[in-house]
């Protein structure tokens, strides 16, 4: 049964609405102020960094020790289709970090390479039980990745860009240290951690078996998100929700599949693609990661663009910057090279990033309106000045 009917343009994402912000160019692009709820700290590694800390701690399982070579490795093995050579490039990147020192300079350079590409503010994902084979402590391997993200911070701001990242801890879903975990988050929230997540493979492992960790962070008052609607479909999204109560969606991109759009534009909802865009939760949607896993086959495919037209709270993600070869940046260059989307476009997708955000409402509303706004009103003018000398011409008197 569906519950919501509208109909929506082909052409426009705001129907009635016309933009004057202008097609934005790879440069604005990367100028531009992002924001991201969802990336991997073991899918964003340097190519080079693993090298030298394969070489470091004697792990010699490397398919390649070109930092080149590597780099292109990891990408291929993520287009491949086989989900055994996607998981093994998380082997990898995990089996090098397990040090203090090993993750305190991927932490450092995550938020480096962020700030570098334009984003001013993000939550970065991982799992503490992974990273534990070198004899540390859940705690300490929590830690050295907050004193990483801290040390990432000051030198984006030694060399001009302002960044501010928070942590997400996550549990995988087919281990069963779910609550250990939500407790840990728990006691790190005001020492860098921003919520909890759960990640691995939806299949046979539902949110429901982690029910004692959901409800131990409500009592708690704490935030979580949950990877649901990537892979498994609508009763994950539905589990996520209904039985855990999840802030956001990590993915939710398979919330399309309650939604019917007929030739005319006639666009039906059902209860589940209703309730969440009328509750407003947030989808973290990652456009390059979803083609690589088939939850779309091509850009002008992805679900994003219907989403963004129906205004869902939708999102734009990079998952895993090395195995998707991707960027904030890049994922709006593909996004703008698609739809047609304008700065007003990128704008809204921030602004939906940041009021989803786990930190405190007014440090967002700070965000939106001191760093967001200003930011694109400025890439913004720079279009109108540009229009105004491109059609501008002298007249002989």
């Amino acid at each position: 049964m569906t519950s919501q009917t509208s109909k929506i343009s082909a052409a426009s994402g705001r129907p009635g609405r016309e933009s004057h912000s202008g097609t934005p160019d790879p440069e604005q692009i990367r100028r531009a102020p992002k924001v991201l709820l969802h990336d991997h700290l073991d899918g964003g590694l340097r190519p080079g960094t693993i090298v030298e800390l394969a070489r470091e701690n004697g792990y010699d399982g490397l398919p390649e020790t070109d930092p080149d070579k590597l780099g292109v490795w990891f990408r291929e093995a993520a287009d491949s289709g086989s989900l055994e050579r996607y998981l093994e490039t998380f082997a990898h990147t995990c089996a090098v970090m397990q040090t203090r020192e090993a993750l305190f300079r991927v932490a450092a350079e995550c938020a480096e390479d962020l700030a570098e590409d334009g984003v001013v503010y993000a939550e970065i994902r991982y799992a503490p039980e992974q990273h534990l084979e070198g004899g540390l402590t859940l705690e300490e391997v929590v830690e050295a990745v907050n004193e990483g993200f801290r040390e990432g911070e000051r030198r984006a701001k030694a060399n001009g860009h302002r960044i501010r990242v928070g942590a997400l801890l996550t549990a995988m879903r087919h281990a069963a240290r779910a609550l250990e975990i939500a407790e840990l988050a728990n006691r790190y929230r005001d020492l860098g951690v921003v919520g909890f997540d759960i990640a691995g493979a939806e299949a046979g492992f539902p949110p429901t078996r982690h029910l004692d960790a959901f409800e131990y962070l409500k009592r708690e008052n704490n935030h979580f998100t949950i990877h649901a609607g990537e892979a498994f479909g609508l009763p994950s999204i539905w589990q996520a929700l209904q039985w855990c109560g999840a802030d956001r969606l990590g993915h939710g991109v398979r919330i399309i599949d309650d939604i019917k759009v007929a030739d005319d534009g006639t666009v039906q909802l059902g209860r589940l693609a209703s309730y969440v865009r009328d509750k407003r939760i947030p989808l973290e949607l990652c456009p390059s990661s979803n083609l690589q896993t088939g939850a779309a086959t091509s850009y002008a495919e992805h679900p994003i663009g219907l989403l963004r037209k129906l205004h869902f709270r939708a999102t734009v993600n990079t998952d895993n910057r090395l195995m998707s070869g991707t960027s904030m940046s890049r994922e709006f260059e593909h996004l703008v090279g698609t739809f047609g989307y304008t700065l007003d476009d990128m704008q809204w997708f921030t602004v939906n990033a940041m009021k989803s955000a786990f930190i405190p409402f007014d440090e967002r509303l700070a965000m939106i309106n001191d760093v967001i706004k200003p930011g694109y009103a400025e890439l913004k003018s720079e279009w109108l000045f540009r229009q105004t000398v491109s059609t501008s011409g002298s007249v002989d008197s």
